[in-house]
């Protein structure tokens, strides 16, 4: 594969970018409200193209993705394994349809089970945050969650298990080298990230973004303890040799410990937020959520979109479960719904 080009000033403009060896950044358009593109990565694999993370099934994208690889000298038909670093639509949906279309194989974390099965076989979206929400204090919020209309885009969405799973430690044979797998919980029960020591480079997904921080736990099927899950998987890529990073969305940047570093202070300032919340009279976690600005431009949470409210509610009730396990609330539940105090 030669060079192609070099980086451009904005992040989501098409094309194929040399980001290491061997290695290219396609960006693909998205149907998202403000999220307006992710980075696939295309590597030559031990037997045709390897394609991380490979966008939302649609026409454009596919075609974003066609001009990519005509580029590099290559077709879609060239493509024969696609790594999913969870099972989002953006990262996901795409390389699903494309077993059926091109023949190419599919892998995702393992522990994706829960949330996909839960999407394969539950009637509605977000089918178990209406308890979730309601043990936050968001009875409104759990109502118009089950009324549906959450994320339009989902409908028309087709979706299934990958062709296999693959475990923290597993190995993915390249060309030159291989893909180490590291299981990094927290954005998705089963999120996954991967190492690439040959070029020391860490495809991120959305564990790690560099200009924004991912959401916690927001997935059909969620674990009991997200951010709890979410840091300790920080700290464990943290003890990984640096490496350059590859993100899902936003440019690639030279360092994974200098993000990792920024990430783990802004949620020690959320927690400490969170809980002087608490001190001032907020007892749930709909209380807290409602009492912060929210976004760059911070935003009311009431003025936020449906599903950003479900996230920003459920994320404060993530911070008040690890501000209970660090012994600096207690917590007490009243019918179906938890209220929170100070220790002490």
């Amino acid at each position: 594969m030669p060079p192609i080009e070099d980086q451009p000033r904005d992040w989501t403009e098409p094309g194929a970018y040399l980001v290491a060896p061997g290695v290219y950044r396609v960006p693909l358009p998205l149907p998202l409200d403000g999220l307006t593109a992710v980075n696939a990565y295309v590597l030559e694999g031990a037997d045709g193209l390897t394609v991380i993370d490979p966008g939302w099934v649609g026409a454009k994208s596919e075609q974003a993705m066609t001009d990519a690889l005509s580029k590099l000298g290559y077709s879609l038909d060239d493509i024969s394994t696609c790594l999913a670093t969870h099972h989002h639509g953006d990262h996901y949906s795409q390389a699903y349809t494309w077993r059926a279309k091109l023949g190419s194989t599919l892998f995702a974390g393992r522990e994706e089970r829960h949330s996909i099965s839960s999407i394969i076989t539950d009637t509605g979206e977000f089918p178990n945050h209406g308890p979730l929400l309601t043990r936050c204090g968001a009875i409104d919020l759990a109502k118009r969650v089950a009324s549906g209309d959450v994320s339009a885009a989902w409908a028309d969405v087709d979706f299934g298990e990958p062709d296999g799973w693959l475990d923290h430690g597993d190995e993915i044979a390249l060309r030159d080298g291989s893909l180490q797998v590291v299981a990094t919980p927290g954005h998705t029960r089963g999120h996954i990230v991967f190492h690439h020591r040959a070029t020391a480079t860490l495809f991120s997904g959305d564990h790690i973004l560099p200009s924004i921080t991912p959401s916690i736990g927001f997935e059909w099927s969620p674990e009991p303890y997200p951010l709890r899950s979410y840091l300790s998987s920080l700290e464990l890529v943290r003890c990984l040799p640096d490496a350059a990073l590859l993100p899902s969305h936003g440019p690639v940047t030279a360092s994974t410990h200098t993000r990792v570093d920024e990430l783990l202070s802004h949620h020690e300032r959320r927690l400490d937020d969170v809980c002087e919340r608490i001190a001032d009279g907020a007892s749930t976690a709909y209380e807290v959520a409602q009492s912060m600005p929210w976004t760059r431009r911070s935003h009311r949470l009431d003025d936020l979109p449906l599903e950003h409210q479900l996230c920003a509610v459920t994320e404060i009730g993530a911070h008040l479960d690890v501000l209970t396990m660090q012994g600096r609330l207690r917590q007490r539940d009243s019918a179906a719904t938890r209220h929170y105090a100070l220790a002490s």
